[in-house]
């Protein structure tokens, strides 16, 4: 039934209660990828998810290794990322006690942290919810999902699963509502777009949406790479600088396309404008935090933007919006300096890393210093080629989801970023990289503690406590699972050793420290 409905590639560790699940995957023709870690095989169905915009599947036994793979469901939860976790499950838990993983209500601990967590109690039962889960992720925001399968029901003889189900197209924006949105857009004299990670669907015409509107724009982190780099009214994804405020107050029309416009969008309490804001986006739950006076419109963000470059004219000089594109450039160049400053030193390494690497680098990033200035200050060509733990935050996603990607697109670049301390919540899967031999270069940014929280305590006038850690050698780590490792001393010796890291079978850990800077 999988394979049917696209899937190629499982990742898991099979267990005496999911055995049964096992049976018959090669004939299938599916490959089983197996995980050193019920996290790993969670982040790499989430990596592989966004990599390739197929469905993440990971198989988990019962208790322990559901709970594993809780945090990231909880990832792709909020990161609205196509991953279905399939995990077996007691037969009774009510009246039988003292079980081999036995918890009080699995299904009700991974519907925490999931789109939805349902106990399949028949084979039909269990072929339904898996094609509810495939026609949700194709037509609804796509969500983390979770099936259960008693032990018993797994070992079942069944009938074969019926044929994939046509899933519905995506909902779309009413035309009468799209030409009251482009009316709008013609009658702001500073109209300013917010692309979220919903919109990158339609990037291919946001640069000539923003020329004929003449509005200004900033991304989300996750829309990175929807608008063009050369597009002169661009802010970046910058929507964190607390003086952007001052920006959404000048509008007089503010499109949020494709996004949430959550915490982890802005870190404030609101966008600062004062005026009517567009909001596009498939969810409804996503509309309903809208305030009084937007004009709400469900439906998805890609095709919206597509239809509405068909239908806007392009505005004549007299009546271009008033943004000042040299204004624009200079804020971002302050803002780029107030990134360096706020976190010293790893500007010039973000620039030398995007200089060394080939233009369709796919690239999956950590909770660590390094990220959250480089998702500022590294500019993407290209939209869906950075990818991070947004929502949830968990540290140790990069590498796991770094092997699920770069086993999706296959020779394509891929590399991972971690910090010292979150790679090493998930540093086995090394083991996966090195077994799989995966071209893959790990950028280990390593600062020598948590800096983050350290930089956060002394702001809070907190005495420094709890934040260094005793590193091991992570060089030799790495050799000892087989992989190459390089500590290299300079940004040029950084570009050599990324350069060879791309060329060679098997994994490389590249080690980069402050001193790199001299």
């Amino acid at each position: 039934m999988l394979k049917a409905r696209g899937v190629d590639v499982i990742f898991g560790i099979p267990g005496v209660h999911n055995v049964e699940m096992y049976r018959g995957i090669e004939e299938a023709g599916i490959t089983h990828v197996l995980a050193r870690h019920e996290q790993g095989a969670g982040f790499m169905a989430d990596g592989y998810a966004r990599a390739t915009g197929k469905a993440g599947v990971a198989y988990v036994i019962t208790g322990p290794g559901l709970c594993n793979t809780m945090t990231p469901l909880g990832q792709a939860y909020s990161d609205s990322v196509p991953v279905l976790a399939i995990s077996s499950c007691l037969d009774e838990t009510g009246a039988k006690h003292g079980q081999l993983h036995q918890m009080l209500d699995q299904a009700g601990a991974a519907r925490t942290v999931c789109d939805w967590s349902e106990e399949a109690r028949s084979a039909e039962a269990a072929y339904a919810l898996i094609d509810r889960a495939f026609i949700e992720f194709a037509s609804a925001r796509p969500r983390s999902k979770h099936v259960q399968v008693p032990i018993a029901l797994a070992a079942r003889l069944s009938d074969t699963a019926p044929a994939p189900l046509s899933a519905p197209a995506r909902a779309q924006v009413p035309l009468a509502e799209l030409d009251k949105a482009v009316a709008m857009l013609l009658a702001a004299q500073k109209p300013v777009f917010v692309f979220g990670g919903g919109a990158v669907g339609g990037a291919e015409v946001v640069g000539e949406l923003l020329r004929m509107s003449g509005a200004a724009s900033f991304t989300t982190y996750a829309g990175r790479g929807v608008v063009p780099l050369d597009t002169p009214l661009h802010f970046g994804s910058t929507l964190a600088r607390s003086d952007s405020a001052a920006f959404f107050a000048e509008a007089d029309l503010v499109l949020a396309v494709g996004t949430e416009l959550a915490e982890v969008d802005i870190w404030r309490d609101t966008l600062g404008h004062r005026c009517p804001m567009i909001r596009v986006d498939l969810d409804p739950a996503v509309l309903g935090q809208g305030q009084a006076g937007d004009v709400l419109l469900q439906g998805d963000a890609g095709d919206f933007l597509r239809a509405m470059s068909m239908s806007i004219p392009a505005r004549t000089v007299d009546a271009a919006p008033c943004w000042d594109a040299k204004q624009v450039s200079d804020t971002r160049a302050r803002w780029r300096a107030e990134t360096d400053a706020e976190r010293p030193g790893i500007v010039p390494i973000c620039d030398a890393l995007r200089t060394a690497l080939p233009a369709d680098t796919m690239i999956y990033s950590d909770m660590t210093q390094f990220a959250y200035v480089a998702k500022e200050v590294w500019d993407m060509d290209r939209p869906s080629h950075w990818h991070h733990p947004f929502g949830f935050g968990t540290l140790g996603y990069a590498l796991p989801a770094a092997i699920g990607g770069k086993i999706g697109i296959g020779q394509q670049p891929v590399i991972a970023i971690a910090g010292d301390y979150g790679f090493q919540y998930t540093l086995q899967e090394l083991g996966v990289a090195v077994e799989l031999e995966l071209s893959l270069p790990i950028i280990l940014w390593d600062n020598g503690k948590l800096k983050e929280i350290e930089d956060s305590m002394v702001r809070s006038q907190i005495a420094p406590n709890a934040v260094i850690a005793r590193n091991p050698d992570f060089c030799k780590l790495a050799e000892a699972y087989g992989a190459a490792s390089a500590r290299p001393d300079t940004l040029a010796d950084l570009a050599t050793e990324m350069k060879k890291a791309l060329d060679r079978k098997g994994p490389t850990l590249i080690h980069v420290t402050p001193d790199i800077l001299g």
